[in-house]
């Protein structure tokens, strides 16, 4: 059945039990297992042929065909995580390249999700916006007021091509984050902010995740729709998780790594790190535990379709998988 009608936005995934699975880590996947150079891990470069869009379709289409057969919900992530204008100048293109660029990729996302969406499996058009520095190691921190300033840009490109939300992705600050919030808040769009944390469960700069999530809620009145964990290994942030606390409530997403290893070991590394899809799954069993709101469960760094197969016989219920099949 065709949902080409309905209004996606009434059924973003921390209103309702609905499950839905995200992607892998895409720019991982096209530079280790597809052997397609992504410069400054710019995905939204694969928008410049033919090829490279026809790459982004089979791409996203493994996943559809996991969300289908479960009959789960799914995140289309833009490809998008490096189309700010900064990134953007380090590789020649214009502001008025990246707005188009930002277009392009909702415009992709629509098509694809008009050709595959069902009544058991909605599909959520989510607009990707990254770091304006170092995903793992910045090395300039923008003021709250800065980061509007900076995301504003590409926040308002999206929402003129009509996402349903927004997530920021591998957020390595609170400020940044707060600042995106703000830039999305401006605009009436719907906004996730999801952290990345170092092997000790803190962010990069020291912050606890709690404090890092409380920060943001505190200051901007609670206005992401919810967190989400990215970047890091099941192992480096559970230990954090097992408090009951009121907090964890707010995380509603999950995209782990793949390997155990640092981020600083991470960007030494000369070959995909693709772990183990089966324990990864597995992990992912105990966080559901843990987490009591948690909806959306995707990868990140050396995840692939693999990786979310088994994370699905982790979390989706026996009956639900039975009457998918």
């Amino acid at each position: 059945m065709s949902l080409k009608s309905t209004n996606h936005k009434s059924g973003l995934p921390h209103q309702g039990n609905k499950i839905f699975i995200a992607d892998g880590g895409l720019e991982t996947t096209f530079i280790f297992l597809k052997n397609i150079d992504l410069p400054e891990f710019a995905a939204f470069d694969l928008l410049n042929s033919d090829s490279g869009i026809n790459g982004l379709r089979d791409y996203y289409q493994d996943y559809i065909d996991i969300a289908l057969h479960n009959k789960l919900g799914l995140i289309l992530d833009t490809p998008t995580w490096r189309a700010s204008t900064g990134w953007g100048n380090k590789l020649g293109y214009m502001p008025a390249d990246i707005r188009e660029y930002n277009l392009s990729s909702v415009s992709l996302m629509k098509n694809i999700r008009d050709r595959n969406v069902t009544e058991d499996s909605p599909m959520i058009i989510n607009g990707a916006i990254g770091p304006q520095d170092d995903g793992y190691n910045p090395t300039q921190l923008l003021s709250a007021d800065e980061a509007e300033q900076y995301h504003s840009h590409q926040v308002e490109a999206l929402a003129d091509a009509g996402v349903d939300m927004i997530s920021a992705v591998t957020m390595t600050y609170a400020e940044e984050a707060i600042g995106i919030t703000r830039a999305a808040q401006s605009l009436g769009v719907p906004v996730a902010i999801s952290f990345t944390v170092e092997t000790d469960g803190r962010l990069p700069n020291g912050m606890s995740l709690k404090d890092a999530i409380e920060t943001v809620d505190s200051v901007t009145q609670s206005a992401p729709v919810y967190y989400m964990i990215n970047c890091a290994h099941p192992s480096h942030f559970t230990h954090v998780l097992k408090n009951d606390a009121h907090w964890t409530d707010r995380i509603v997403g999950l995209r782990a790594n793949a390997s155990c290893m640092s981020h600083a070991e991470l960007d030494e590394a000369v070959e995909l790190d693709d772990g183990n899809p089966v324990e990864f799954g597995q992990s992912y069993a105990e966080l559901n535990q843990l987490l009591r709101n948690l909806r959306v469960f995707g990868g990140c760094c050396g995840t692939d379709h693999r990786h979310i197969s088994e994370v699905c016989k982790s979390v989706v219920p026996q009956d639900h998988r039975r009457t998918a099949a």
